[in-house]
């Protein structure tokens, strides 16, 4: 009868993980972080916190750039690491610009709506990928396109979002005013996220990945 293996396993999560897979978690830390500093400008008002949400945009995109590089440079690549990657960029990609965006006062009923739905076509986009990735691979096992607009490129919605906070275009005086559609109340900014979220699940757009 064989013994049990009783030794501790700890650390047996870590040891599966590969060097790309750590700047995969810091790209994730940036989204977190996000969140947390989106969270503190609501309860404190200071547009220093709504700075540093945005900020951590273009951090967590140079994680999610180097942990590709890294993968590839290293010829490293699992599941695990794509899982990984994928619910980082949920965080920092979907989440997290979500958050900064009814952080900047798109509050109504209707900007919540639009806003659901970005983060939703960013988690259907990024499942699809997951799916679709071998298939769409070539010899060298690296994805030759993109269907539809990657997540990450939401970093320039989050840019945008800190260019109107730098001109004092947040809260009540955001781009456009508000709109009153019924019962719905939207600020017609936020038809952006819908813009993106809708190309991102796109199947028909076809971007080369470099």
């Amino acid at each position: 009868m064989q013994t049990p293996d009783r030794r501790p396993r700890h650390f047996s999560m870590i040891r599966e993980f590969h060097l790309a897979d750590f700047f995969t978690l810091a790209n994730a830390a940036c989204g977190v972080l996000a969140l947390f500093f989106s969270m503190q400008y609501l309860i404190g008002g200071r547009i220093e916190d709504f700075y540093l949400s945005a900020a951590m945009a273009p951090a967590a995109f140079a994680f999610d750039v180097l942990d590709g590089r890294i993968a590839r440079w290293r010829n490293r690549h699992s599941s695990l690491g794509r899982e990984l990657d994928s619910l980082a960029d949920v965080i920092s990609f979907g989440v997290a610009p979500a958050v900064l965006a009814f952080a900047a006062g798109m509050q109504g009923n209707g900007d919540m709506i639009a806003l659901v739905y970005f983060v939703c076509c960013g988690v259907s986009r990024l499942a699809r990928y997951n799916v679709t990735a071998e298939s769409m691979s070539g010899d060298s096992g690296k994805v030759a396109y993109f269907e539809g607009t990657p997540i990450p490129t939401s970093v320039v919605l989050t840019g945008i979002l800190a260019f109107a906070a730098w001109q004092g275009r947040i809260g009540d005086q955001l781009y456009g005013g508000q709109w009153q559609l019924g019962p719905l109340a939207l600020h017609p900014l936020v038809l952006m996220f819908v813009l993106s979220g809708t190309l991102m699940i796109s199947k028909t757009l076809r971007i080369p990945k470099l």
